[in-house]
């Protein structure tokens, strides 16, 4: 790993950043005019993201401590002016490895080990580096419980604690991860070893020639020689209302700040490091909706997602703030202390008081942010405010499950407790501006009423844009011509992550479709839209595009090819790369995606699934066979591979392996329906109906709107002569379905039957 500085490709006296492009000058070039953000820059935590171990930088206890986790018994020390830790390696035997960076700084901080010639892993032990009164000053692991070994992804030599991928981007200036798919090694570079001013401003080579160029060259430049300017706030003022609440002068018209710190602040997949990028998201990253798993059905933040997403879906978002109204972006503290920062736009007589918040003045409760921004605690120790900035809903916690504020501090309580308190204290409540959570819930569960209301959160310009992207994400679960009307229409939103998700609902139309309503979007302004597009068209579609057409489509699939690649060191981009040219024809090509991907990860089952789907039509039923089982020795936990090669043995009528299996996959991932749904069926098919019937019992248990289940528990139930249950489980699919003419008619021939 090899830091560089780039120098200015222009002479200062001259202003001609036109003519060539911008290059990296370093933070300290910007001292002399902006001394104060660099002063504030220089106490952040930006400017101690990362940097070299050494006795100014290590926090944590290098003397010999120890610290066991899992059985291993790790210990740290110094070495000739060095920082070593000795722990379990990547053969899973005790090992020296020399700490050469260190990695944030508060609440915690980890360390970097090259583990081999420019591949750096981030160590899963890490310092806390809280006051000891706080419970820290100690060493724990990231990971507490899992009992992690060589081999696992999350073991600190695992593929997914490679720093060059998963963390570098966001810690230092100018990142380039350099990753060489011939060699599968890192030659990773970077212009600042820290977040510098140039990692949120762009390249700075073209604003010194600016800055040292001539009054009337000055003047016609606006972004002052920069690629943009971050000046959503300038000359904006925030007008106070008689409610108390401030309104902005003017609207946002952009939402360019935003979007540089989501580069870093949310989760999301990057696809390319070009400095131009910074500005355009959507150009560099795929930010995530808000999906299960990630967030709670109401939008709450749940896994580590960071700031944006949950930001993108308040009514201050909407409301037209950016970061830098709350957040001095130079120091990254808050331009106001405590209720304070609120007060800004809040007026405090009316807000911050007992009247309002019910809680003694000065107490914990009587903070904006315990109420409006509860935490979340990430990496052990790192408690983490929920920007969505909502209005506490304790009565959802009793209907569907999600947290609330309420009782995060008032543990000993139910939440109809903090319910009823609310309604007390405000009979007629608000309901908060996120109103998609029993939406969203429903379409988790696949519940009775999911499609309509989905349909409704997607078509609601009134809704944040995350929303509608996410009620669209959702919607593609539930394939029908209501839900590709509903994506065609959304085709036309400003939002680019909403055009994205609409994509994905048209990416299963008929070839035509997809050609009438994606060729266009072939050279939207949006790369993400663009490289969507072209993948949903790839294939037999593509065959149909017009001249001018192929030309655009070929633009954009490069841009998406470019985008995996991006990310070579990956298995999953080269299991993108082979679906795609499996869908192109181009088997031998998919061959070797696949076949690099499974090498990079052996335990990426998709790659090895997908590969066997390949070998299966191609004809080859014994490759696929010999691939999957190749696949279930290296993982043999996954009910997925398990699944697949039951289907392999029943392609080759053998039955009984083919039950082993199929039995086994149930067993592996009782949350995969599908799995269950097929076992029942071979089951029934060969005999065995009782077993069949137990089957589709325990699992619609667990999935009780699972169509394809219910359906088979239908006819089974029909066989055995149960009329009554089929017919009662034939209302709840009828509900599920409204607009199935099949399930209408079942529904109508069932009533037939159970009438007196």
């Amino acid at each position: 790993m090899l830091p560089v500085f780039v120098a200015s490709l222009f002479l200062l006296t001259g202003f001609s950043h036109a003519e060539a492009p911008a290059s990296y000058s370093g933070s300290d070039t910007c001292r002399s005019c902006h001394l104060k953000a660099y002063t504030d820059w220089k106490a952040s935590h930006h400017h101690a993201a990362m940097q070299e171990a050494s006795s100014a930088t290590v926090l944590g206890r290098f003397d010999g401590a120890k610290f066991t986790e899992g059985g291993i018994e790790s210990t740290f020390y110094q070495k000739d002016g060095k920082y070593w830790v000795r722990t379990d390696g990547p053969d899973g035997k005790l090992a020296d490895f020399e700490i050469r960076y260190t990695f944030g700084v508060y609440p915690l901080q980890q360390y970097l080990i090259e583990l081999f010639p420019g591949r750096f892993q981030a160590l899963g032990i890490a310092w806390d580096s809280r006051p000891a009164g706080n419970g820290g000053q100690r060493w724990y692991h990231l990971y507490p419980g899992q009992q992690l070994q060589a081999g696992d992804p999350l073991h600190w030599t695992g593929i997914d604690q490679n720093w060059n991928y998963q963390c570098a981007w966001c810690h230092s200036t100018n990142l380039q991860k350099n990753y060489d798919r011939a060699r599968k090694t890192f030659q990773t570079t970077w212009s600042e070893i820290n977040v510098g001013c140039e990692a949120c401003h762009g390249p700075a080579s073209g604003h010194l020639a600016w800055a040292a160029g001539r009054e009337t060259d000055r003047e016609k430049h606006p972004a002052r020689g920069f690629a943009f300017r971050l000046d959503e706030r300038t000359g904006v003022s925030w007008l106070m209302s008689p409610q108390g609440q401030a309104a902005r002068s003017a609207p946002r018209q952009t939402t360019k700040e935003i979007e540089v710190c989501a580069t870093c602040h949310s989760r999301r997949q990057q696809v390319s490091s070009d400095p131009q990028s910074l500005g355009r998201l959507l150009d560099a990253f795929r930010p995530a909706t808000l999906e299960s798993g990630l967030y709670h059905v109401d939008g709450q933040q749940r896994d580590e997602v960071f700031n944006h997403g949950s930001f993108v879906q308040s009514k201050m978002h909407a409301a037209g703030v950016t970061c830098s109204d709350c957040h001095n972006p130079h120091s990254g503290k808050l331009h106001k202390d405590g209720n304070g920062v609120c007060a800004q736009c809040h007026a405090p007589e009316k807000f911050d008081s007992s009247a309002h918040h019910h809680h003694p003045v000065g107490s914990p409760g009587a903070q904006c942010a315990s109420c409006h921004m509860p935490t979340t605690t990430y990496m052990g120790v790192d408690a983490r405010h929920d920007h969505s900035m909502r209005i506490p809903r304790p009565d959802r916690t009793v209907n569907i499950g999600t947290p609330n504020a309420c009782n995060q501090c008032h543990t000993d309580k139910p939440a109809s407790w903090a319910r009823d308190a609310i309604k007390t204290w405000y009979p007629s409540p608000k309901p908060g501006f996120q109103d998609f959570a029993e939406t969203f819930d429903l379409a988790d569960r696949q519940a009775p009423g999911a499609q309509a209301a989905l349909a409704k959160v997607a078509g609601d310009l009134n809704s944040s844009r995350i929303a509608q992207a996410s009620a669209l994400a959702r919607l593609a679960r539930f394939p029908s011509p209501e839900a590709l009307e509903i994506a065609a229409r959304s085709l036309v939103i400003e939002d680019a992550t909403v055009r994205t998700a609409a994509i994905a609902i048209i990416a299963g139309a008929d070839a035509g479709t997809r050609r009438a309503l994606l060729a266009p979007l072939l050279r939207d302004s949006s790369r993400l839209v663009r490289a969507d597009a072209a993948r949903a068209l790839a294939g037999e579609p593509e065959a149909g595009l017009s001249e001018a057409d192929r030309s655009a489509f070929a633009k954009a699939l490069a841009e998406y090819v470019d985008g995996q690649l991006f990310n070579a060191e990956r298995p999953e981009s080269h299991a993108n790369l082979g679906n795609l040219y499996v869908d192109q024809g181009g088997l031998e090509d998919a061959r070797a995606a696949f076949r690099t991907a499974i090498e990079l990860d052996p335990r990426f089952v998709g790659a090895s699934i997908a590969w066997a789907d390949l070998e299966r039509t191609a004809g080859n039923e014994t490759v696929a066979e010999d691939i999957l089982r190749k696949s279930l020795a290296e993982n043999p936990s996954s009910g997925a591979v398990a699944h697949a090669l039951a289907l392999s043995m029943i392609r080759q009528k053998r039955t009984a392996d083919a039950m082993t299996y199929l039995s086994q996959a149930a067993g592996l991932a009782p949350d995969e329906a599908r799995f269950s749904y097929v076992l029942a069926v071979a089951q029934h098919d060969t005999g065995m109906t009782a077993e069949a019937m137990t089957t589709l019992k325990n699992a619609i248990a667990r999935h009780p709107y699972d169509r394809d289940l219910l359906m088979a528990m239908i006819s089974y139930e029909l066989e055995a002569g149960s009329n009554a249950s089929a017919l009662e489980r034939a209302e709840l699919l009828y509900q599920l379905e409204p607009n199935s003419p099949q399930i209408a008619q079942l529904l109508t021939s069932l009533r037939s039957r159970n009438r007196p």
